[in-house]
């Protein structure tokens, strides 16, 4: 080096000793916060990656806390329910104490109702008070909401319907009516006419709740026939009406699980057109299925017949005049009416509005992670739904139905255990406390499968999201300490070299002499 304006060796020097710096202290950065970006130019496609990763975890993050929070909901809406089911098994106890009208006084059927009475309260204060964050859960806001509902829908229960931002019109296609099983006595008249009036024609009738035996005499009518055989119809599951010159028998319900079967046990040597008709009218000359009670020598059995066809095209199942159909956007139940279920055709039921209790179960708010759960209301007026019978009679021995509920077990109702219907007091009671158990049981199931399984899906999902963005984003220690420390050695050297170059513009002045 001959030259001291240019010193091009320190110039070099100070080049390699400043990168050499930068790398020492991107070392130190990166040791020192634990992330291998920490700016755009650390490695700008890394950090698009690993911000998109950042993102879709905190999603997932409150996702699950979503699912969690749906869970403490219904938490507090099964201890509520819970409570409920208790106090129906005390009303069922004490509305069996009172079915006995002997042995039991005036006082003690009083102090039953008294009983009654308060649990009613009771049950109406937990379904008004029982709240989670504020919000009431078991007053009915929680249901669904319906307009436009056909007098063809006789009751109704929406589980779930995701509705989007437009109504949904639920619509019903009845391709197979249902039917009641039944059968028809012929007795060739309207006046038993035996052989002999020391004969007797007896018969034992079956149904869906049992069976029972009748035997007649020469001169019954067909009408006290009609009538003896409802007397039972709570224990056979059979009613009857006269139909012109016949006794009709039908189960009291639809479906395939109902039946009617008549075993002559004595014909009383009856002489004519006597006997069972499978189906037809014998006054209109429809005879199909006719056997002589001389000829039978086992029961004859009808069955009866579900409902079929579709909801909004897809297949629902029938029982009985009862249908639902469970997918992912509609989950419902209801019962049609008689004429509902025996016209072949379509029926527009009803337009979902609103309503349910909706979670956002998934790191992206849309449809597909929303979940919907109806709560109906548990209040006395709304529990135990059924059909019984009213005190009045028609013109034709039958007993036309009323619906009844919980409201009516109150002090002065119809059926309160002082002096109303006990019987058809217990119907009640059974059918609310099977309200109360399957609602629980669709909580249970939504706690289970849908909230259960997702909390444990998406902690699957963010252990791998967060091991991805890890990977990308932060520090590997032993390699950054390894970087470290060649870092360290390359800048001594280079500031040794640094050194070196700058002094050796000095060998110029030995040309001086």
């Amino acid at each position: 080096m001959s030259r001291i304006n240019t010193n091009v060796n320190s110039l070099i020097s100070q080049r390699v000793f400043t990168e050499n710096n930068n790398v020492l202290s991107r070392s130190l950065e990166r040791l020192s916060t634990g992330f291998r970006i920490n700016r755009g130019g650390d490695d700008p496609a890394g950090l698009i990656a690993s911000e998109a990763l950042r993102s879709e975890k905190a999603a997932i993050g409150a996702a699950i806390a979503n699912a969690e929070r749906a869970e403490q909901f219904v938490n507090v809406a099964e201890g509520g329910l819970q409570e409920v089911g208790s106090l129906l098994t005390e009303l069922q106890s004490l509305i069996g104490q009172s079915g006995s009208s002997a042995g039991l006084s005036q006082d003690e059927k009083e102090a039953n109702q008294l009983q009654i009475d308060q649990i009613l309260q009771t049950i109406d204060r937990i379904a008004a008070t029982t709240s989670f964050n504020g919000t009431k859960l078991l007053n009915g806001g929680f249901d669904f909401t319906v307009s436009a509902q056909t007098s063809q829908v006789v009751d109704f229960q929406v589980n779930a319907a995701k509705l989007g931002d437009t109504n949904t019109t639920v619509q019903a296609l009845v391709t197979q009516s249902a039917q009641q099983a039944g059968l028809f006595l012929s007795l060739g008249g309207t006046t038993l006419d035996l052989s002999t009036t020391n004969n007797t024609f007896a018969f034992e009738i079956a149904g869906g709740l049992g069976s029972r035996s009748f035997s007649f005499s020469s001169g019954a009518t067909i009408s006290s026939i009609r009538d003896s055989v409802n007397a039972f119809t709570d224990v056979t599951g059979v009613s009857s009406i006269v139909s012109g010159n016949v006794v009709r028998l039908n189960s009291t319900e639809f479906g395939s699980a109902e039946f009617v079967s008549v075993d002559i046990i004595s014909d009383g040597d009856q002489a004519g057109s006597v006997g069972i008709y499978g189906s037809g009218d014998p006054n209109t000359g429809a005879t199909t299925g006719n056997t002589a009670f001389s000829a039978v020598s086992s029961p004859i059995r009808d069955l009866g017949q579900d409902v079929g066809g579709t909801i909004n095209g897809v297949a629902f199942s029938g029982n009985g005049r009862d249908i639902g159909v469970t997918t992912e956007n509609l989950d419902l139940e209801l019962t049609l009416s008689v004429s509902g279920v025996q016209a072949i055709g379509t029926i527009d039921l009803f337009t979902l509005t609103g309503g349910g209790a909706s979670f956002n179960l998934g790191p992206d708010v849309n449809i597909g992670n929303n979940v919907t759960l109806g709560i109906q209301s548990v209040s006395a007026r709304e529990l135990g739904s059924t059909e019984i019978d009213n005190p009045n009679t028609d013109t034709n021995g039958r007993f036309p139905t009323v619906t009844a509920t919980l409201e009516d077990l109150k002090s002065g109702g119809l059926l309160n255990v002082v002096d109303g219907d006990v019987t058809a007091a217990q119907e009640v009671a059974n059918q609310a406390i099977n309200d109360i158990s399957r609602l629980r049981g669709r909580l249970g199931s939504f706690q289970k499968n849908v909230v259960g399984s997702t909390i444990s899906s998406l902690g699957v999902t963010l252990e791998n999201v967060s091991a991805a963005e890890s990977a990308i984003r932060e520090t590997d220690f032993a390699a950054e300490t390894a970087e470290l420390t060649r870092s360290q050695i390359l800048v001594a050297a280079s500031s040794q070299a640094l050194q070196i170059a700058n002094n050796q513009p000095q060998t110029a002045l030995s040309l001086l002499g």
